[in-house]
């Protein structure tokens, strides 16, 4: 692979590159608020690296979400060029420039990023999904990689591997993405895309003109809670691979959990109407378990730091 260096003395690449990075926490800040707490309780080389995918796959996203007058251009654009980027290792654009720093720097296997822009792109032309497995399908691309993303960044624990710890991480990136599915079901829908299994909503009498028209009903709220049932067991699939990361990011994944599966205990609070809303997780309740959690996370920084003695940490620039 061949490194294009870039114009200007090394250090105003250094301070391009702090820049992008700064400009990542900033979107993470602004459109994450549960996942940039989390990202608190990571060690400080960590955090710039899951800031920097985060902003790329909401940069993305947004492309589809929020589109131009062009969007399948403007998607096929970004996506050349971040693909050509991640081969020559540098670009001007602040969330490509942080995530191809952090590709290069993790090794984080280019496919994911190829599976996520496929899943992307698919959300121009596709609006539903036959059933669960059409549904997971879609979720390796938008949701598995993600998970495969970020597992280089958090590390392992000292005799695990990456592939051991892989399904769990895929699971959890699902969990995540089906947390964000149900608490969305009404934006989702003015965009003009399902991501409940048809062949459920049928079971429970639900029809798509029902979902557009914002109404409730008995069956709306039974196909609701089969799909937070089927949320959690990924999440019961996800649980065993914490114990898996570096002691160090734990807590991060922890809280990360904590706060994600709240969102599924309010969408249980509010009864399931979440056609009359968006729910969340209040600010307190986020503050409190970030609080529990950072002791925890210091204290493993703490014991990682006394076992090795003579690391030195890097910066995430």
């Amino acid at each position: 692979m061949t490194l294009v260096h870039p114009p200007g003395t090394q250090a105003a690449r250094q301070q391009q590159l702090a820049a992008a990075y700064a400009h990542c926490a900033a979107i993470a800040a602004e459109h994450g608020k549960s996942y940039f707490l989390a990202t608190r309780l990571l060690t400080p080389d960590r955090r710039p690296a899951v800031h920097a995918l985060y902003a790329a796959a909401r940069t993305a996203d947004d492309l589809v979400d929020l589109p131009g007058a062009d969007p399948v251009g403007d998607l096929t654009e970004w996506s050349r060029a971040v693909l050509a980027e991640l081969a020559t290792g540098w670009s001007e654009d602040p969330v490509r420039l942080a995530l191809v720093h952090t590709y290069r720097r993790y090794g984080i296997g280019v496919d994911h990023l190829v599976d996520f822009l496929a899943a992307m792109t698919s959300d121009l032309d596709v609006d539903s999904y036959a059933d669960l497995a059409a549904l997971d399908r879609y979720m390796w691309g938008s949701a598995s990689v993600i998970g495969l993303q970020v597992l280089p960044v958090l590390g392992t624990a000292p005799g695990v591997t990456r592939e051991e710890a892989a399904p769990h991480a895929i699971a959890l990136g699902e969990a995540f993405q089906l947390t964000n599915f149900l608490r969305d079901v009404a934006e989702d829908v003015d965009r003009g895309r399902v991501y409940l299994p048809a062949d459920l909503m049928a079971a429970h009498g639900v029809t798509r003109e029902q979902l557009a028209e914002k109404r409730h009903s008995p069956g709306f709220a039974a196909l609701m809670r089969e799909m937070v049932a089927i949320t959690r067991r990924r999440y019961d699939d996800a649980a065993p691979g914490t114990p898996m990361l570096a002691a160090e990011s734990r807590d991060c994944v922890r809280a990360a959990t904590d706060l994600y599966g709240g969102i599924l205990r309010e969408i249980e609070r509010a009864d399931y109407r979440v056609l009359d809303g968006r729910v969340s997780v209040s600010r307190p309740r986020r503050l409190a378990v970030f609080a529990r959690r950072l002791t925890a996370a210091q204290l493993a920084r703490v014991r990682v730091t006394m076992a090795k003695p003579k690391s030195r940490s890097s910066t995430g620039a």
